[in-house]
């Protein structure tokens, strides 16, 4: 299984594999040495990622799919790169069930509690409250028609919260709902017309829930969890090149080089 990248609602799925990812955050700290020779650092609150990308002898709808996103062909926007092999698709803290309140939100009553860097975050619920994870960008993470998706939030299913996932369309309106068994994780594929996916939870019983860790994962396999996310950032395309493979000219040598960027709309 290859990565699928694109514009939300226009992801394309390069099935051949990369000769080479790398992805490492720009941690941009800063080294100042006092007179006495003591060292002091500063770092910024927040590391973007930087994800290079290259493909030897891609075939033409590959290479073609991705001169289009490169040269902004269908307009400029947002990048989504959707790995497979990535652990899960939320956000680092929001993945261990720790951090700011506002990467959950309820419905049907109840609110969510604590929020203080690495305490777990609590729910305080209502029979029927639905606690919804939060995409930092858009109004749910981006998906494309048939993409599968796994969905687990095991410490609140152990007390008889049940997995949903809740598919938007290209305005972020939700429109469809695949709820899960009792006790297992959710596997399911996106709807022909859904642009994003919200993962949630059912709770039937009122209480005071601790969130715990989750995990959502491209592929139909449920990662362990906990799996510290990576996140689903938006990108922006920085460097491109594009080469013909020699003697095999209907082959393209091509690299791709994404820089994570702080809006959804450039």
């Amino acid at each position: 299984m290859g990565l699928w990248i694109g514009r939300p609602g226009r992801l394309h799925q390069i099935r051949d594999g990369a000769t080479s990812f790398e992805r490492a955050p720009d941690l941009g700290v800063t080294e100042f040495r006092a007179l006495s020779g003591a060292v002091t650092t500063w770092a910024p609150p927040v590391y973007p990622r930087r994800l290079r990308l290259t493909w030897g002898s891609m075939a033409r709808p590959d290479f073609e799919a991705l001169d289009r996103l490169a040269r902004r062909l269908d307009g400029p926007g947002p990048v989504v790169v959707l790995d497979p092999l990535a652990g899960s698709l939320l956000e680092g803290e929001q993945s261990l069930g720790v951090g700011s309140t506002a990467s959950w939100s309820v419905t049907g009553g109840g609110a969510v509690l604590g929020g203080a860097a690495g305490m777990n975050a609590l729910v305080r619920a209502e029979a029927g409250t639905e606690l919804s994870w939060e995409h930092p960008t858009w109004s749910g993470w981006p998906v494309c028609p048939d993409l599968p998706l796994t969905w687990w939030a095991p410490q609140l299913v152990d007390k008889g919260a049940q997995c949903r996932l809740l598919w938007r369309d290209r305005e972020g309106v939700g429109r469809w709902v695949s709820a899960g068994p009792p006790g297992i994780p959710l596997v399911t594929h996106a709807p022909a017309d859904a642009y994003f996916a919200t993962p949630l939870v059912r709770i039937e019983s009122a209480g005071i829930y601790v969130v715990g860790p989750a995990a959502l994962s491209v592929g139909t396999a449920a990662p362990p969890v906990p799996a510290v996310g990576d996140g689903c950032p938006p990108y922006s395309v920085t460097g491109y090149t594009h080469a013909a493979v020699p003697g095999a000219g209907e082959y393209r040598n091509v690299s791709l080089d994404l820089v994570e960027v702080a809006s959804g709309t450039r």
